[in-house]
């Protein structure tokens, strides 16, 4: 026993002399703190590599501080909820995981409802740029803040911070990366490359090529439409992977002894690899629905 504390203690020395070298090295560590700057850039550095990281995770406009709340929140009611039912703290633990992952997926969604929204938009905008510096004669900038008025409301605040950074630099190219960046879309860094090219170089083919972009928009809009049409019996059907296990463990309870059947440790062991197939269906039934996505191109 004293053998294997010497060995814990000597392993811990060398792990926090190795972090004394590095951070001494990396931050500019002095003594045991670290300096105010280096501090301060090191939580510049974390806060940058989390908002990376939710970016990556597709929720982007979350704070850390929101997601880890809710979750937290949801995380406690599904424990509590299980444990009820359950009558374990192993069951109550995989469920409160799985109702911690609801704010992830929740937001999500509403990324993919915003750009199905921007997808449904596209066409419509594209035509309109394509009338105004055409028959009525507007330049490429001012074509482009007026159809952005015409936009849906998830992607207006875009068109308007693009609109102030114009009038701001009066820069074209870096008023367009402030609009591709708030968008995030596509089709948004096709439409602001063409335009671009046109305002930079002219472009006697503009109305052809943002003719052409419509079309294209139109096509892929409409074979997405197709696909979740045929897709919407299936989604319907996803519920019940969650909805029949859910009612069959409520029911459980007022069979034999209910609870305490769960509370066996055979019991548990059943019932953890029970939840552990039921998310990993659930998942994995949203991952093969889920329709491919047109890759940015132009987000540099």
């Amino acid at each position: 026993m004293e053998a294997v504390l010497t060995g814990l203690l000597l392993a811990m020395s060398a792990a926090f002399g190795v972090y004394l070298l590095f951070t001494r090295a990396a931050f500019g560590r002095r003594g045991l703190r670290l300096t105010d700057h280096a501090l301060r850039d090191d939580r510049e550095g974390l806060r940058l590599r989390v908002r990376r990281g939710l970016d990556r995770a597709g929720l982007a406009g979350l704070s850390g501080g929101d997601v880890v709340a809710v979750a937290t929140l949801l995380f406690a009611i599904g424990a509590a909820l299980a444990f009820v039912v359950f009558a374990g703290a192993a069951p109550a633990f995989v469920t409160g995981s799985f109702a911690a992952s609801f704010p992830f997926a929740a937001h999500r969604q509403r990324n993919r409802n915003r750009r199905a929204a921007a997808q449904d938009a596209w066409p419509r905008l594209i035509d309109e740029i394509r009338i105004l510096t055409g028959s009525v004669g507007r330049s490429v900038p001012q074509a482009l803040f007026e159809a952005g008025r015409n936009a849906p409301p998830g992607m207006r605040d875009a068109f308007e911070a693009a609109h102030r950074e114009w009038r701001i630099s009066t820069d074209f190219e870096r008023t367009l990366g402030v609009l591709k960046h708030r968008l995030d879309d596509p089709t948004a860094d096709v439409v602001c490359e063409t335009l671009l090219t046109a305002h930079e170089i002219g472009g006697a083919d503009l109305d052809q090529r943002l003719d052409d972009l419509a079309a294209d928009r139109r096509a892929e809009l409409q074979y997405r439409k197709d696909a979740r049409a045929r897709q919407a019996g299936v989604r319907f059907a996803r519920r019940f992977v969650l909805i029949v296990p859910l009612g069959m463990a409520f029911a459980g309870l007022s069979v034999g002894n209910g609870r305490d059947a769960y509370a066996t440790s055979t019991g548990q062991f059943l019932v953890v690899v029970a939840l552990a197939m039921v998310i990993a269906c659930w998942l994995w039934a949203g991952q093969i629905m889920r329709l491919p996505e047109s890759e940015r191109v132009f987000d540099r």
